[in-house]
Order: structure tokens, then sequence, then C-alpha cells
């Protein structure tokens, strides 16, 4: 998936990079140049969110050795929930705005097709709608592949290592019992099979939930980091870079929930940590490199940004109602304790207030 990722970003950072400058700032929005200072503040920036991102992501995958972050526990509904929030308010308050901004942008030409037509909803819609179908495909096709060969013709399904095992139990139970009848048994079993089984079906969903997310995150995270290296003024990289690092910070919990919850292999795990953690320091990278020749406010570059982040924001928004609010307050479990219930409800607010609070200046 990771690789997959990258295959898509990489065409947004070559697009954006070729963005011609062919509509200036007006003459009142100049901004105040640092030069060296400047860069010195984009490189500390870089570290600095690097390591917001990397610390956000990697405390709920440390759930295994702390009791609080493991996700069997009662808390660790309320950290998604917050991790929830904050998705949910990227979504909403800090990259559809923009979406719709870049698109309707009066540097684009007057006689093409932005202006005529809402593309920043549209285009959220649709994925939102793509980010459906696609998660209800993977999971039938993952159905079809895990548990297809060992379904009999009911179409319920046999795990046949524990046939075999069950097998040799009933021949050993019999001679030991002298004919006694297996029902029971029988009935357990096939209970304990079921309930493997939509475990099995629950992991693999959580799995598709956690890639499909951080396609969303990265594709933001790249714009980002790119609108901050590209940034001249001093004065707003200071605010810029404080907000990043909790935007990062905030993001990367959320995803690293979702991750958590997959149960994914170490390695895996740590490819999408470590990925997640460096696309916005590259998308930095890359904006300090074409700052000189970069324009934001170029036609190409605010076409390219408007469809690329109203694509994420679809993604997000669909994430975070559909995959996390939506399941986990749904729960049973969170259902029946009202403490945690509670929890989950202010969490939610916490989460959703602070993102928020941050469009004040990221």
């Amino acid at each position: 998936m990771t690789l997959k990722a990258l295959c898509l970003v990489f065409p947004l950072v070559l697009l954006l990079t070729s963005a011609a400058g062919e509509c200036t700032r007006e003459s009142g929005e100049s901004d105040s140049h640092g030069g060296p200072v400047v860069v010195k503040y984009k490189v500390g920036a870089l570290g600095a969110i690097l390591g917001a991102g990397a610390m956000g992501v990697a405390l709920p995958l440390a759930g295994t050795r702390v009791a609080a972050l493991n996700p069997e526990n009662d808390v660790f509904f309320m950290i998604k929930a917050f991790a929830a929030g904050v998705i949910l308010a990227t979504g909403f308050i800090h990259i559809l705005p923009d979406a719709f901004e870049s698109l309707t942008s009066p540097c684009l030409p007057e006689d093409g097709p932005w202006q005529s037509f809402p593309f920043a909803g549209f285009i959220a819609m649709v994925t939102s709608v793509g980010s459906l179908m696609f998660e209800s495909l993977a999971t039938a096709h993952s159905r079809r592949v895990h548990f297809g060969r060992n379904s009999n013709k009911d179409g319920k399904v046999v795990d046949e290592e524990r046939d075999g095992e069950h097998a040799g139990h009933v021949h050993f139970h019999t001679h030991a019992t002298h004919g006694h009848a297996h029902g029971g048994s029988l009935a357990v079993a096939n209970g304990d099979d079921k309930v493997e089984d939509l475990s099995k079906l629950e992991l693999i969903k959580h799995r598709i939930t956690a890639k499909v997310l951080e396609l969303g995150i990265v594709v933001h995270s790249v714009i980002i980091g790119i609108a901050l290296g590209t940034t001249q003024s001093l004065d707003e990289i200071k605010p810029l870079m404080a907000a990043l690092c909790f935007h990062q910070f905030f993001e990367g919990m959320g995803l690293g929930g979702c991750i958590s919850q997959a149960r994914f292999k170490t390695r895996a795990m740590a490819m999408m940590a470590l990925f997640f953690s460096l696309t916005t320091p590259i998308g930095v990278a890359i904006g300090i490199t074409i700052s000189g020749s970069y324009d934001e406010n170029s036609p190409k570059a605010l076409v390219v940004q408007g469809v690329f982040e109203s694509a994420a924001a679809g993604i997000l928004i669909y994430m975070a109602l559909v995959d996390l609010l939506a399941a986990d307050f749904m729960n049973p479990k969170l259902q029946a304790n009202v403490r945690i219930q509670l929890g989950s409800h202010i969490s939610l607010l916490l989460g959703a207030g602070c993102m928020s609070a941050l469009a004040k200046w990221a």
C-alpha cells in the first residue's frame, strides 16, 4: 500500500513543482523576506514536524506496552474518539475550505469550467462514495479469498485445521466415554469458528480503513509541506510551524489508532508510520527547493492543489464519520457503559475543537 500511495503522491509533486507563475499576488500582499533566516526556520520546521508526526503516530502503536493505549482497554475508545474528531475537523475545516478557495480563485481563467461549477464539493462527494465502494469491494474480495475455499454449500465457513483437531478429539473422547453424545461440543466448536470468522472479517476491514485513511492524510501532508516550504514571510512561518507540529501530532494519533487496531505485522506498521512521518517534511524540503520559482497562485498549481485537496477531504470525512465514529459509537460495549459513552463524546468534541482552533494559524 505504501508503494501505491507513493505512485499517487509523486504525480502531485511533479504537477505542483512544474507550476509557473501566471497570476501574482497583489502589491498589498507582498511578503517580508528574511533570506537565510527564513531558510533556517524552514529547516528547523522540517525537523520539528518530523518529530511531532512520529510521536503522534507512535503513541497508539505503543499500546502493547502501555495498558491505557491497548485497543482492548476502555480508555482506547476515548483516544479513538479524540483522533476521529481531529480527522473530521481536518477534512471539514482545514482541507475542504482550501480546496474551494483554490478552485474558485480569480486567478483561474474566467472562461474555464472551474468558475461555473462547485468542483471542490463534487470531487469530495465522489471520493467519499468511491471510498465506500472501494471498501465494500475490497472487503468482499478479501472474504472470498480468505474464506471461499473453505466454505461449504450452505455458505458456512469451515476451518479445516480445527476440523482435523476436533475429529481427533471426537475419536479419543468416544473411546474414553464409550459412545457419549458430542452435540454440545460440536455446537461450541461451530460457535467458536463463527466468532473467529467474524473477527477475521473485522480485521480485514480495519486494515482496509487504515490504508485508505493514510492515503488521504499523506496527500494533504505533501501539500501543506510544500506550502510551508515555499513561504517567504518570516511572520507567517513562525505560527505556521507551531500549528503544523500540533496538526501532524493529532493526525498521527488518529492514523496510529487505526494502524494499531488493524494489527499489521511489525514491519508493516513501522513502514506506514515512517511514511506518514516523512511526507510533510519531504513536502517542506521540496518547497524550499522550488521556492524561488514556484507560484502558488498560478492556474496549474491552483487546479492541482484544489483537486487533490478535495479528494483528500472526501476520504477523511468519510473515514471519520463512517469507519471511526459510527463503528465505535454503535459498539455495544460503548453503549452499555455510560462512563465510556460520556468520555467518548467529550473526547470527540475536544479533538474536533482543538483541530478547528488550529485553522486560525494553519
